[in-house]
């Protein structure tokens, strides 16, 4: 008997393999799921790469306007945050804060002081004013050509935040009371 018909007649007497129709539908639902699911993925990619570019840009502008002001920075970190970069960096031995928009223009620049650091007359209306209070958070905030300073005071019942006027007096930036317990 010649092989050729053999084999060929022996697949058509065969029975056919017959997978169960349950096996079929996971595996239709499989392959379209994957489908589903890198086309989703590849969206996803696009969106964050628009994102992103978009990002570097900003970044890169900051970056460059920040190495142009700041040359002897060192420890730099730059932080992403929603409507602008901030970034913190260690200049002179100091701790410095600095913050860009979106355009990747410098908007301010702080710095943590410690109250020997305050220009004398605030630090003399403090003493004058604020006599029973300690000081919680004390930063210098530089920006557009104005420097003022920030100072958080505490005493058992109250908690004040004052804010300077350039270096030439205080006003109360906010008031809270606290909640004895």
């Amino acid at each position: 008997m010649n092989t050729k018909y053999h084999d060929l007649l022996k697949k058509s007497t065969a029975k056919p393999s017959l997978r169960p129709l349950k096996n079929i539908t996971s595996e239709v639902i499989m392959i379209g799921s994957k489908q589903i699911i890198l086309s989703l993925a590849t969206v996803l990619m696009m969106g964050i790469s628009a994102f992103a570019a978009k990002n570097d840009e900003v970044n890169q502008l900051a970056a460059k306007a920040f190495h142009k002001e700041f040359v002897n920075a060192t420890n730099i970190v730059w932080e992403q945050k929603q409507d602008f970069l901030k970034v913190t960096f260690t200049l002179n031995d100091q701790v410095l804060f600095a913050y860009y928009n979106n355009n990747g223009d410098r908007q301010a620049v702080i710095r943590n002081l410690v109250s020997s650091q305050l220009p004398i007359n605030l630090l003399a209306d403090l003493k004058k004013e604020y006599n029973g209070f300690w000081i919680s958070d004390l930063f210098e905030m530089a920006s557009d050509d104005q420097t003022n300073y920030y100072i958080t005071l505490e005493n058992a019942d109250k908690k004040i935040v004052l804010r300077s006027n350039g270096a030439e007096n205080w006003s109360v930036y906010a008031k809270t009371k606290k909640d004895m317990e």
